[in-house]
């Protein structure tokens, strides 16, 4: 099963994307992992990812899709994979479709994790303070301003794949505002239906 996680900053992808991992047996590829890991086994392109990253440009989707290519390849994305952080854009969303094709392989669903901004600001800060209480180092982008800016920057880039997939009619929506478990149980339920199909 290939499935891709989409929400907004904050709306507890990560966390899902690794339950689901536990519970299908298939990795979670998270791009910037993918990328530092391709970076550091000096991978053709890697070394094209590492010279660009020197510049302190950002990767371009050629790249990334080159990166990913590589990563499915591997024996262990034979079952299938959780893409975490990408597709971010349209443009990235075609690209993986073609590459996808290429390999003979498809897409078989994409959640939506539904949230609701302001309590998602008030989540953020609270997972900050939790954090600093227990004595943990808070991520440079967890606070209230840098969410906005995050949150600007998902709805005029990522959002857009919502209406795709939809369209593509791979989009399932979980409203992710519940608590962790009920969000998990519920992702479950979509993925049994998927593999009863």
């Amino acid at each position: 099963m290939i499935l891709i996680l989409l929400g907004p900053p904050g709306a507890g992808k990560g966390t899902q994307s690794q339950l689901i991992a536990e519970r299908l047996g298939i990795p979670q590829l998270s791009t910037g992992d993918m990328l530092r890991a391709a970076v550091k086994a000096g991978t053709p392109v890697g070394l094209k990812a590492k010279k660009i990253m020197e510049a302190g440009s950002l990767v371009s989707d050629e790249v990334v899709i080159g990166i990913i290519a590589d990563r499915i390849s591997e024996p262990d994305c034979a079952k299938g994979f959780i893409l975490d952080g990408f597709p971010r854009t349209l443009p990235q969303a075609d690209a993986l479709d073609e590459l996808l094709k290429s390999k003979g392989r498809h897409l078989d669903c994409v959640i939506e994790l539904k949230v609701d901004d302001t309590k998602l600001v008030e989540r953020i800060e609270c997972r900050a303070r939790e954090t600093l209480a227990a004595g943990g180092t808070v991520r440079a982008d967890d606070n209230a301003e840098a969410l906005k800016t995050r949150l600007i920057a998902y709805y005029r880039e990522t959002a857009p794949l919502i209406g795709y997939y939809y369209a593509h009619k791979l989009l399932k929506t979980v409203d992710g505002m519940q608590p962790i478990p009920e969000v998990n149980r519920r992702i479950g339920e979509l993925l049994d239906q998927f593999q009863h199909a």
